[in-house]
């Protein structure tokens, strides 16, 4: 457990009783009926735990003692301490998700979060890569000396929420880093995972938990298409390219075996002691890998940026890109576009005289 998770439960654990019981059913909704990640609802119920801390503090004791007031002194006192727009974006949303289900299970008379309003959050372009440097990325893990750490080996649990229960008996284990043993070739294990994984992520545009909770059963090599399961447990198939094919095709056929133990189960990628790849290792390979590259600092998620504005910028419909992605609203896809527009007014910038 995370210092702030620690941190979280201890201002549980501080709370007035009926604060705490309200906070475990919010939980218990959001994962049984809402169907959220693990991610999502330990940030809901961060910030409903800070809600009630600072609730208590103006002599709250119950959630029915939550009022307009007590919620916008609540995100003023974040903002006085420097919380960025974003996160205070982010905990109005979840004071208003808490009160709506607070009225309607009778915690609250009336939805007290409603009228509440927050700062719209800015949106910064995201980092891409151009098709070369991601090109150059994904073939990284096929040269025969690698960076430190693109040998991570990690066995851990990355499924949460609808996916949690597809693990196929893959046991959770902390991520770990294990150094590489003998020269490293094209043939050696960990190489192929870390193709497989850069390939996948660039190829389908996946979120990393997304490709870490991959099963086999998931691939469908024939048609070349994975099954995802994404927020919300939402279900969408994305396809994937030929070179993302050779490299599925080398780590299935040689490096799972190497590297697959009975605990594996039915997950797709694995680490050296055969539990399902952790997306925390995960995000160090793809960082590891990009530096020994000479790229800018890249994550699993700039990966998925880049999939999005290249397929964008080679004529790639916005709806087309949305479904591959899995993004509920076409506002989160949007951003893509002005990703393109501001290259194209750059290369204006550099090439036409009277730029």
């Amino acid at each position: 457990m995370t210092a702030k998770g620690r941190g979280t439960r201890a201002a549980h654990e501080a709370l007035p009783e009926a604060m705490r019981e309200a906070v475990d059913a919010f939980a218990g909704h959001l994962s049984g009926v809402r169907n959220r990640s693990a991610h999502t609802i330990r940030a809901y119920v961060a910030d409903v735990v800070s809600l009630f801390t600072h609730a208590t503090r103006m002599g709250c004791t119950r959630p029915a003692d939550l009022d307009l007031t007590v919620l916008r002194s609540w995100l003023a006192r974040q903002r006085t301490t420097g919380a960025a727009r974003a996160t205070l974006t982010r905990r109005a949303a979840s004071a208003r998700t808490f009160s709506a289900w607070a009225h309607r299970s009778g915690l609250l008379s009336t939805d007290v979060a409603a009228p509440l309003t927050s700062p719209r959050a800015q949106r910064e372009l995201p980092t891409v890569l151009r098709p070369e440097q991601a090109a150059t990325l994904v073939e990284a893990a096929s040269a025969t000396s690698g960076p430190p750490g693109a040998t991570a080996r990690t066995g851990g649990s990355a499924r949460t929420g609808a996916t949690a229960a597809r693990t196929g008996g893959a046991g959770p284990d902390a991520p770990s880093v294990e150094p590489a043993v003998g020269p490293e070739t094209e043939d050696d294990p960990v190489r192929q995972r870390d193709r497989a994984l850069l390939e996948l992520l660039y190829a389908t545009g996946v979120r990393v938990s997304e490709a870490c909770g991959l099963d086999l059963s998931d691939v469908d090599q024939a048609r070349r298409v994975v099954r995802v399961f994404g927020k919300g447990g939402r279900e969408r198939t994305v396809p994937y390219g030929v070179p993302a094919q050779r490299a599925l095709d080398d780590w299935l056929r040689h490096g799972r075996p190497a590297l697959a133990t009975p605990r594996s189960g039915e997950a797709l990628l694995v680490g050296a002691r055969g539990g399902r790849l952790n997306p925390t290792t995960a995000r160090q390979i793809v960082g590891a890998h990009a530096e020994a590259a000479g790229l800018p600092r890249i994550s699993p998620h700039g990966l998925r940026h880049s999939a999005a504005t290249h397929l964008l910028e080679g004529g790639a419909d916005l709806r087309a890109v949305q479904e591959l992605l899995g993004h509920s609203s076409l506002a989160s896809t949007q951003i893509y576009t002005h990703v393109s527009v501001e290259r194209l007014r750059a290369a204006y910038r550099q090439a036409h005289p009277r730029a």
